[in-house]
């Protein structure tokens, strides 16, 4: 009778977790939203755990010849941190990707806003209209813009025409300035999409509301509008000072001696200079750079929201 029992509460265990699992769907948007994600989310997560782990390991090797002696070792870290390039360069793309996240973002924020709040017919034809030059090549851009910036270029040809200025403009080109503006530029479409979704989001009866009791057009917009919109600020900072940060593309052909950023590095240890576990030490530093600076970003926003609202 016991192993009767035993064998009947046994095969009821199956019924019973697809029956929690159903009244969770039924009860929980949030567990819906998760369940329909979680093939999504282990994609995703064995996609970048794996290649993140190889390189945690590799980090801890270094190189004999052309092989890997795999004896772990904190040599590699021990000579970022005491080498100065390392730092140079490291604290360079952290300024650089600062600003033109800055520039993006204030050149952005404008056309999202109008869209927003003053486009009421073909909202998503304004959308496409924004977004059309970045539907060409990235790669095309940079050279673009190496055109623009170049010293027979349009800007420094326009200026020696108007008699504005007597010899080229040589900063423009080769120059932190050329990959601050082409980020600035290249990225731009990854902050209009998510300043737009969180300004039309906002509801217009608080601005309404606003008004009546008074207040004017800044007032009404710092006091409602930029705290309200705030995360797709967030979403959109984060979307750009990540990758531009470890962007090599733009300085390898516009940024010159001096606009070399820490992704020309990682990617010269992990080419010519055949060095994969420093490349691979140098990548673990700056991610967890950009984790310790995305997070306290995100924390500062929250409390600066809360004080402002």
């Amino acid at each position: 009778m016991t192993d009767h029992s035993a064998m009947a509460a046994t095969s009821d265990a199956p019924q019973r977790r697809a029956g929690w699992f159903a009244r969770q769907l039924h009860k929980s948007e949030s567990f819906r939203g998760y369940a329909l994600l979680s093939p999504s989310l282990l994609f995703l997560g064995f996609a970048i755990l794996i290649p993140f782990g190889i390189l945690v390991v590799m980090s801890f090797w270094t190189p004999d010849g052309f092989q890997f002696n795999t004896s772990p070792t904190f040599k590699n870290y021990r000579e970022i941190m005491e080498r100065p390039i390392y730092g140079a360069l490291m604290w360079r793309s952290l300024w650089v990707s600062t600003m033109a996240t800055v520039f993006t973002v204030a050149l952005c924020y404008p056309m999202a806003y109008y869209v927003a709040f003053h486009v009421h017919r073909n909202k998503m034809m304004w959308i496409v209209i924004m977004t059309l030059p970045f539907w060409t090549s990235y790669l095309l851009r940079v050279f673009a813009w190496k055109v623009v910036l170049g010293y027979e270029g349009v800007i420094n040809s326009g200026l020696l025409w108007l008699g504005i200025i007597d010899a080229p403009l040589e900063f423009l080109l080769y120059s932190p300035t050329a990959v601050i503006i082409t980020l600035a530029h290249a990225w731009a479409a990854f902050a209009i999409l998510p300043l737009y979704v969180s300004l039309e989001k906002i509801d217009k009866s608080l601005l309404e509301a606003a008004t009546d009791l008074g207040d004017g057009p800044m007032r009404r917009f710092f006091r409602i509008t930029l705290p309200l919109s705030l995360p797709g600020v967030i979403s959109a900072s984060i979307l750009i000072f990540i990758p531009t940060t470890g962007d090599y593309i733009t300085p390898a052909l516009l940024g010159g001696p001096d606009g070399k950023m820490i992704g020309n590095l990682i990617q010269l240890q992990f080419g010519p200079v055949n060095n994969w576990p420093m490349g691979a030490a140098l990548s673990i530093v700056l991610m967890l750079t950009l984790a310790v600076i995305s997070a306290a970003f995100i924390l500062i926003t929250i409390f600066v929201r809360k004080r402002i609202t």
